[in-house]
């Protein structure tokens, strides 16, 4: 079925004008905060995000500005770019800019900064700034203590934290964060305030910025959401307006008659003072609902709020007494403001409080923080003749927020429940308030998914650039990307109305959705994102009626009949002209979304998005192109009875939003070259001409000696399965020098005997001459042979990724194998792929033997093929003791493939083969194995196999210091292994360390030695009270090394050893969070693998 013409009818060709360099943010393919923005020109009406009117405010009202922004996140872009052109802030000079970055120590500038001899005393009272995530606060702790103790003679100190980290693992995405900025502000004695949207978000930046001069403040905000989402903001003030508010104000503040003392009192003032200047209502503490409310539910948050107020605004238009309140102030917690606000009637409050993860929210044990606020002064307060039930709702910071999870929450608080309701009278009323939810009026709604490098990535911009020409509408536009999903995904939020747009939060229910792959069908379920009737745009290039059932999956066409939804596929192959024009396929795609969602626009004319001085792309004959391209899909009565086979059940809704920009996909691979012997020998012999240089392994990065093998000889019987060796090198006058704990890098080469196999089969003339530039500097060429390249530099023997089989498809010249290649590295290829690399462990020189047709030359596969890297092992000697030599000990990695054949890892090959004296090209590595600094600290190791290396060297310094008349503590050793006999390695050395009162305890554990298995927390357990003597009440250091599996199980040891301990001496404490303090102390040391 075609679309009517006469919807297109008038379009002329002014509507094909190029459509590069849109106007509004956010921009496709970038941030939405990544677009500059003139300061002077920051005024109402104007559109722009949150985190832009933040850094408006921060860099205005400062004096130094210092930022930690995680890469991506352009938490400063704008206040870096007003720095580097000079823009003056509201004193009338530049604000300094210190992008800084996040790790330990952070801030400490800052402070230095503020109480430095050289600061300006003059500017003291001039506010210094911070802009951060919420993930770098653990790393300003430090600073910050400090500064709660110099707070009465330091600046005002003000940061704006944007409430956001990622969570890897099962999460893999971005989540808010704000119990990381609670908690330091409940440690530090920090004021906190919280914006909930994006339209407060000046005036509570101003405000936190005016606190700052009663009380060091942090700024929270949602760093995710309202941070990022572009909206309309009509009533901002300018540079000059905001000054003069903050002059004001701080005048007012500072001329006050029987100025109070207490910090409560003076906040109450500012408050005033603030909405009495700005004209605002603003208050400590927000209730909306019921004017008698029996139940009411407190919130701190954006998305939170927002939703929450639609919710109990929903629920209560049928008269149910309730309603929420809406925490401004977090600290100082003000209770006379709480009370306040807070309905005489309640019977009932529940507080929603964020809690770390998963964990946190099952353990009863833990409260969230704003909880144990709400509860004390419920219960110690005498402002209420009978205390409401107060009830903790604790959520984790990787909760997904939604109107149905928000509204079993107040049917929970209103039937007494705690858990989530499941009942079909539960689940009639949720349904139920959704509808009637559903029922307000709500603004326009549009979500777009596309590959974030489609042509189409960039309609989103378009529609919103048209829709916001209207001066009398608002529209919001949010982006988030998942960068691991079909290369990469991003998603397009464009709420529009009339009236001010407060939905912080993902679209749920839209009215048209664009979908820009139709492989996206198969990896998320699209069947809840659209109302009924609405309509689903959809590009499906080559488009055939006959082939509909065959390209559309059976769920989604069951529902687009069950809830009439109308289907129009857009086909940007029925137009020539976009395979010569990528600009005509997108424009292509817009025309498609205003004819069939919004016609109203076309009146407007392609100037309000286009630029009117771009060149003309599509010809005179774009109408008539049109019915070619887009169709409305006939939906089949058919469709309706369509068999499911269970594929949509598994299908996620929404996406992981896991970065605020695309994944940049380009790669420069460095051009190299095949050069015959007279180049490379000129080359040598004119060294000033050519800027040659002779280097020790010039393609290696690190700094690299040359060492000899002193002692190489197994650990294990020669009939034992497992080859564990000692190998020792002679360091001679190389000049190496190592700490404890350190790691030793293996330069491996290649097997000499497999590279001429692969030479001669693959037929390369091993003394030809390659030239390739450094990986390092591009400027710089390194001359090798052929051989030497695959001897030392190449992985031809290493496991290829699937970018190789893509790259390989390139050369091949069999169509078959062409096909099975790019099969390989797409993820139609994923299982196969999976089989060949974790069960026939092919390698590239395997591939390249596989697929004839496909034979690159040598410089191509020094570009296709992966480097070879180093291989670092932990150092099991001291130099103290051995200063002429460095140890290690390895076991011998080795399988057999399902076709029979040998296979080795490459380095433990190399060096189990090295005879003594043979030269190896070595390097240091830092690590975290570390001593404690004092020597009378104790020591608790855990090894298992090889992971005992670096506990050889502890325990052989530990030796050394006792030597030499130093007092050193207790050292505990545990050890696992299979067999006593065979893997009892360095035995003899452990036991005699023990005779000489070294080793204060020894814990084997060989775990098939008896019927039971033993393993190494089975032995931590059975010396409990020596284990919480040494770490505890001596305060040692714990280090486990090994592979990863006993980490949960050794854990649980020390975390009963915490508890056991906490219980004898009276003390109540979270074991969980006092090893994490551990860790930061350097008191559990974890290096496994």
């Amino acid at each position: 079925m075609l679309l009517q013409q006469t919807a297109f009818d008038g379009l002329g060709t002014a509507w094909a004008a190029n459509i590069e360099n849109l106007k509004l943010q956010p921009s496709s393919g970038a941030s939405a905060v990544a677009v500059a923005v003139p300061l002077h020109s920051i005024a109402s009406p104007i559109y722009l995000t949150a985190q832009t009117l933040i850094q408006h405010v921060a860099y205005s009202l400062s004096d130094k500005l210092f930022t930690y922004s995680p890469e991506t996140f352009d938490l400063d872009l704008a206040v870096r770019n007003w720095a580097s052109i000079h823009a003056p802030n509201s004193n009338g000079y530049t604000t300094e800019v210190c992008a800084m970055e996040t790790r330990l120590g952070a801030a400490s500038i800052a402070l230095g900064y503020i109480f430095s001899r050289d600061f300006d005393l003059k500017k003291r009272h001039i506010p210094q700034s911070v802009i951060a995530s919420s993930s770098s606060l653990k790393y300003f702790y430090p600073a910050l203590k400090e500064l709660s103790h110099l707070r009465a003679i330091a600046s005002p100190f003000v940061a704006h934290i944007a409430a956001a980290d990622y969570i890897g693992g099962s999460l893999n995405r971005l989540v808010t964060d704000y119990v990381s900025a609670q908690t330091l502000a409940d440690d530090l004695g920090f004021a906190l305030v919280s914006s909930s949207s994006a339209y407060e978000a000046q005036h509570m930046s101003l405000f936190s910025t005016l606190l700052a001069s009663i009380l060091p403040t942090f700024h929270i905000y949602d760093g995710v959401s309202i941070a990022r989402e572009t909206v309309k903001i009509n009533d901002m003030l300018d540079q000059v307006a905001l000054y003069g508010a903050y002059k004001t104000i701080t005048h007012e503040l500072s001329g006050a008659s029987g100025k109070a003392s207490d910090v409560e009192s003076r906040a109450c003032r500012l408050l005033r003072a603030f909405n009495g200047e700005l004209g605002t209502a603003y208050d400590f503490f927000e209730y909306s609902g019921h004017e008698s409310p029996e139940m009411v539910l407190v919130v701190i948050g954006s998305v939170e709020s927002s939703i929450a107020s639609q919710v109990s605004h929903s629920i209560g238009l049928n008269g149910t007494k309730i309603g929420f309140l809406n925490v401004r102030l977090y600290r100082p917690f003000i209770e006379s403001a709480f009370f306040k606000a807070l309905p005489r009637s309640v019977r009932v409050i529940g507080v929603l409080g964020q809690v770390e993860n998963k964990v946190d929210v099952a353990d009863s044990s833990i409260f969230s923080a704003l909880y144990l606020d709400i509860l004390a002064a419920v219960t110690f307060s005498n402002n209420m003749k009978r205390p409401p039930h107060v009830v903790d709702i604790k959520y984790a910071k990787g909760h997904l927020w939604s109107t149905k999870s928000m509204i079993n929450i107040f049917l929970n608080l209103l039937t007494g429940q705690s858990k989530t309701i499941k009942s079909a009278d539960a689940q009639e009323r949720i349904e139920r308030y959704l509808n009637d939810l559903n029922s307000i009026p709500q603004p326009q709604q549009y979500i777009f998914w596309d590959n974030d490098d489609s042509v189409s990535a960039k309609i989103p911009s378009i529609i919103g650039q048209l829709l916001s020409a209207d001066p009398t509408s608002n529209v919001t536009i949010s982006t988030s990307y998942d960068n691991y999903k079909q290369g990469g995904i991003v998603r397009t939020d464009i709420r529009t109305s009339k009236d001010t747009i407060d939905f912080p939060h993902p679209i749920e229910k839209a009215d048209v959705i664009f979908i820009g792959n139709e492989k996206f069908l198969n990896e998320l379920n699209f069947i809840g994102q659209l109302k009924p009737g609405g309509i689903c745009l959809l590009k499906l290039p080559g488009y055939k009626e006959a082939d509909l059932e065959k390209r559309l999956p059976a769920a989604f066409r069951q529902a687009a009949m069950d809830n009439k939804y109308r289907i129009i596929a857009v086909d940007p192959l029925g137009n020539p002209a976009s395979a010569e024009n990528t600009d005509s396929e997108t424009l292509i795609s817009v025309l498609a979304f205003l004819t069939t969602a919004r016609q109203d626009l076309l009146n407007l004319g392609p100037e309000q998005a286009f630029k009117s001085d771009s060149k003309q792309v599509l010809n005179n004959s774009i109408n008539q192109e049109l019915e070619k391209i887009i169709h409305e899909v006939p939906v089949s009565e058919s469709w309706a009875a369509a068999t499911l086979e269970g594929e949509v059940s598994d299908l996620p809704s929404m996406s992981n939003a896991n970065s605020f920009v695309k994944f940049d996909k380009s790669e420069t691979e460095p051009i190299s070259v095949l050069r015959d012997w007279e180049t490379a020998a000129k080359s040598l012999l004119f060294k000033e001409a050519f800027g040659t240089k002779t280097d020790l392994r010039p393609d290696l990065p690190a700094k690299t000696w040359t060492v000899h093998v002193k002692e190489n000889r197994r650990l294990t019987p020669l009939t034992y399965d497992r080859n564990i060796f000692h190998i020792e090198f002679d360091l001679g006058d190389s000049g190496l020098k190592y700490d404890i704990g350190e790691a030793l890098g293996i330069h491996a080469e290649n097997d000499e005997d497999e590279v001429k196999d692969f030479m001669k089969f693959y037929g390369l003339n091993p003394e030809e001459v390659v030239e390739v530039p450094s990986r390092e500097d591009s400027s710089a060429w390194e001359a090798r042979t052929v051989y030497q390249s695959l001897i030392q530099n190449i992985d031809i023997f290493g496991r290829p990724p699937k970018k190789f089989y893509e790259a390989l498809a390139e050369f091949a010249e069999d169509d078959k194998e062409r096909k099975e290649l790019l099969t390989l590295g797409g993820p139609e290829g994923a299982v196969e792929f999976k089989r060949r690399a974790e069960v026939e462990t092919v390698t590239f020189a395997d591939v390249l033997l596989e697929f004839p047709s496909a034979h690159p030359s040598f410089h191509d596969i020094a570009r296709i093929v992966s480097p070879m890297k180093r291989r670092e092992y932990s150092i099991a000697s001291s130099q103290r003791v051995t200063p002429t030599s460095v140890a290690l000990m390895i076991v011998v990695v080795n399988w057999t493939d399902p076709r029979g054949r040998s296979r080795f890892g490459q380095a433990t090959r190399y060096l189990n083969k090295l005879k003594v004296g043979s030269p190896v090209t070595v390097s240091v590595k830092p690590s975290v194995m570390k001593l404690p600094l004092k020597s009378t600290q104790p020591i608790i190791m855990a090894g298992l196999g090889t992971g005992l290396a670096p506990f050889r060297a502890f325990v052989q310094y530990r030796a050394w210091q006792k030597a030499q008349g130093i007092e050193i503590g207790s050292v505990l050793l545990y050890m696992g292994s299979r067999h006593q006999r065979e893997e009892y390695c360095y035995g003899e050395e452990w036991e005699a360390y023990q005779d000489a009162g070294v080793i204060t305890l020894l814990g084997r554990a060989f775990s098939r030695d008896q019927p039971q298995k033993i393993y190494i927390q089975d032995r931590m357990r059975q010396t409990m009270n020596d284990i919480i003597q040494a770490y505890i009440n001596e305060e040692g250091a714990f280090y486990l090394c090994g592979p990863t599996w006993p980490v949960p199980d050794v854990t649980n040891v020390l975390q009963e050893a915490i508890s056991r301990h906490a219980a004898t001496v009276g003390k109540k404490i979270d074991s969980r969070r006092e090893i994490e303090r551990l860790k930061e102390e350097g008191r559990y040391v974890l290096e496994v693998y």
